[in-house]
């Protein structure tokens, strides 16, 4: 069950319905509100704080549409934390985008259960190495810091530490 009511937005105060108001009207928005305009997902905890609910909010805009990671490769990161978290809400957001982006169904239950997944695609198959490293272990060994680029490596870095914290708060606030 539930731990945070979904707060309609007119009973917001006016620095978290600010907030609100900056989520819903962004490329998420749509996808993140309730019948009432309450927010769902990990942005209804974000209003709890605002100043630390926005930048957060923000590094999650600046990972899913300005970062140079492809599509798959954020997905398939995104999906690995979830897996490796047990996010229900993280998969059900994210499966459907992988699976528009071919991902198939034996794949994202690979990614799912943690089981063994060979990708075609030598990128994407660094990245999943990679990513499985960061969430099984919190570091690489020198072989896996090789396989990317350096920017590539932070923004996977930062990717799996944003979606780790959002499956830690989905967790607590029962979401």
């Amino acid at each position: 069950m539930a731990r945070l009511r979904r707060t309609p937005p007119e009973e917001l105060d006016p620095e978290a319905r600010a907030l609100h108001d900056k989520i819903t009207s962004g490329p998420r928005g749509r996808f993140m509100v309730d019948g009432e305009g309450g927010l769902t997902g990990p942005f209804n905890a974000m209003l709890l704080s605002p100043p630390l609910g926005d930048p957060l909010q923000e590094l999650g805009a600046a990972i899913r549409y300005r970062s140079t990671l492809t599509g798959r490769a954020r997905e398939l990161a995104i999906l690995v934390v979830a897996g490796h978290q047990d996010s229900a809400f993280e998969r059900a957001a994210h499966e459907p985008i992988a699976r528009e982006l071919g991902f198939t169904e034996e794949q994202l239950q690979a990614l799912r259960d943690g089981s063994p997944l060979t990708l075609a695609d030598p990128a994407e198959a660094a990245v999943l190495r990679v990513a499985r490293a960061l969430v099984a272990e919190g570091d690489l060994d020198e072989e896996e810091y090789a396989v990317l680029g350096e920017r590539e490596l932070f923004e996977l870095t930062t990717l799996v530490g944003y979606y780790s914290t959002l499956a830690l708060q989905l967790r607590v606030f029962r979401v």
